[in-house]
C-alpha cells in the first residue's frame, strides 16, 4: 500500500503550509485576543482565492476537484498555524459538499460558486439546538408548507460562522406526526431573510477568532425553492454530513496537536535545567516518543478514511475512529507541552495555553467523543450479526 500523497495532493499541503506559516500564525494570538475580525475574513478570503473552500467540488462550482485525503492533510497544516480559521475552512467545505449532493442546479450555482471565490466568507450549518445535540432527531424547529412557501419557527445554537456567513442549510421537522428522525427536511436560509435574526455570539474557551452563535427563527419565511433535497429526508443527511465533517475535525485536532508538540520539542532543545537541555532527561524524551506515535497513529487513521469517503465507499466508522483518536490525541498533545514548557506554558507569553483552548472543543463539536464510540460499537457489533 502506498501511504505517499500524489503531486498534487503534496501541493495542496505544501500551499497551504506555507500561507498559514504567513498569513495565518502572525494573526493568531491576535485573534483569540479579539483582535481585528477584519483580518480574519481578509485571510478567508484569500484562502478562498487559493481553493480552499472547494477542495472536494466540481470545477463547473469554482471548486478544486482534488479530493478528500487533499481536504484532510490541507486542514492539519492550516489548523496548526489558526483553529479558528481551519473550523470555518472545514465547515465551508462541508456546506459546499452537501449543496453539491442534493441541490438543485440553480442552488449550486447560486451559492457553492459563492462560498468558494470568497463573496460569501463563509456558509453555515444550522442543526444543533439547545435540546438537541448529540441527538439531532430531537430537534423542535419546525417548518410549515404555506401556499408556496415555508415557515420556520425555532432556534439554533453553537453555529460556526453564525454572525457573517452568507447561506444556512437548516434542518427543520416538516412532519411532526412522522417517527423520530423521520420528518426532517432541509433549507437553504439566506440571513436578510425576514423572520431570521443572529442572537448571541457565544463567550468560548477557545478559538476565539471563529465566531459562534445563536440563530432564530420567528415567522421566517422563504420561498418553496429553498428546500433542498428531498422532503423528510433530511435526517439521513444530517448523519452522512457529520460523518465527512470528522474527518474535517479530526484533521483540526492533528494539526493543533502537531504544532503544540513542535514547539515543546524546539523548546526542549533550547531550556536547559540541572546543567544540560531537558531534551536530554528520558522523562521528557518519552513524552515525544509517546505523542508523536499518537499523532502519527491519528494521521494514517486520518487518511484511511478520507481514501474511502473519496473512493465512494463506506466510511463512517472510520471517521468516527479517526476523530475520536486524533481529537484525543490533540488534546494529550497540548496536555503533555504544557508540561515541557512548565510555567511557561501556562502563559500567554507562548501559544501552547491558547493551543490547549483550541484543541479542548474537538472532542466535542462534530459529534462528542462519546457518541462517536457509539458509533464504532454499532458499526463493529452489526458487522458480526
Amino acid at each position: 500500500m502506498n501511504f505517499d500523497l500524489s503531486e498534487e495532493q503534496k501541493l495542496i499541503q505544501d500551499t497551504a503550509k506555507e500561507f498559514a506559516l504567513a498569513e495565518l500564525e502572525p494573526a493568531a494570538a491576535e485573534l483569540d485576543r479579539g483582535g481585528d475580525d477584519g483580518l480574519f475574513y481578509e485571510n478567508l478570503k484569500k484562502l478562498a482565492e487559493l481553493g480552499f473552500m472547494g477542495l472536494n467540488i466540481k470545477d463547473q462550482y469554482g471548486g478544486s476537484e482534488a479530493g478528500v485525503v487533499a481536504f484532510s492533510v490541507a486542514m492539519t497544516e492550516i489548523a496548526k498555524a489558526c483553529a479558528s480559521t481551519a473550523v470555518t475552512v472545514s465547515v465551508n467545505n462541508m456546506v459546499n459538499e452537501v449543496i453539491q449532493a442534493l441541490g438543485t442546479e440553480e442552488q449550486k450555482e447560486k451559492y457553492i460558486t459563492k462560498i468558494c471565490s470568497g463573496e460569501y466568507l463563509a456558509g453555515a450549518f444550522a442543526l444543533t439546538e439547545p435540546g438537541a445535540g448529540s441527538d439531532p432527531a430531537g430537534m423542535t424547529t419546525t417548518a410549515v408548507r404555506d401556499g408556496d412557501d415555508w415557515v420556520l419557527n425555532g432556534s439554533k445554537i453553537f453555529i460556526t460562522s453564525g454572525s457573517f456567513a452568507g447561506v444556512f442549510v437548516v434542518w427543520a421537522v416538516t412532519d411532526t406526526n412522522a417517527p423520530k428522525g423521520k420528518g426532517i427536511s432541509l433549507f437553504l436560509v439566506e440571513p436578510d431573510t425576514e423572520g431570521f435574526v443572529i442572537g448571541k455570539k457565544e463567550d468560548k474557551m477557545g478559538q476565539h477568532g471563529s465566531p459562534t452563535n445563536e440563530i432564530i427563527f420567528q415567522n421566517c419565511r422563504v420561498p418553496g425553492d429553498a428546500l433542498m433535497g428531498k422532503l423528510n429526508d433530511g435526517f439521513r443527511v444530517a448523519v452522512m454530513e457529520l460523518a465527512g465533517g470528522r474527518i474535517g475535525i479530526g484533521s483540526l485536532g492533528l494539526g493543533i496537536g502537531f504544532a503544540a508538540m513542535d514547539k515543546a520539542t524546539q523548546y526542549g532543545l533550547e531550556r536547559k535545567q540541572f546543567g544540560k537541555k531537558i531534551s536530554e532527561f528520558q522523562a521528557i524524551q518519552w513524552k515525544i516518543a509517546d505523542v508523536y506515535t499518537k499523532l502519527e497513529a491519528a494521521r494514517l487513521l486520518l487518511m484511511s478514511a478520507a481514501y474511502k469517503k473519496e473512493q465512494g465507499k463506506s466510511f463512517a466508522k472510520e471517521a468516527s475512529m479517526a476523530k475520536v483518536f486524533a481529537t484525543e490525541s490533540a488534546n494529550e498533545a497540548c496536555y503533555e507541552a504544557m508540561q515541557i514548557f512548565g510555567g511557561y506554558g501556562y502563559t500567554k507569553d507562548f501559544p501552547i495555553e491558547r493551543y490547549t483552548r483550541d484543541a479542548r472543543i474537538t472532542t466535542i463539536y462534530e459529534g462528542t467523543s462519546e457518541i462517536q464510540r457509539l458509533i464504532i460499537a454499532r458499526e463493529i457489533i452489526n458487522s458480526f450479526s
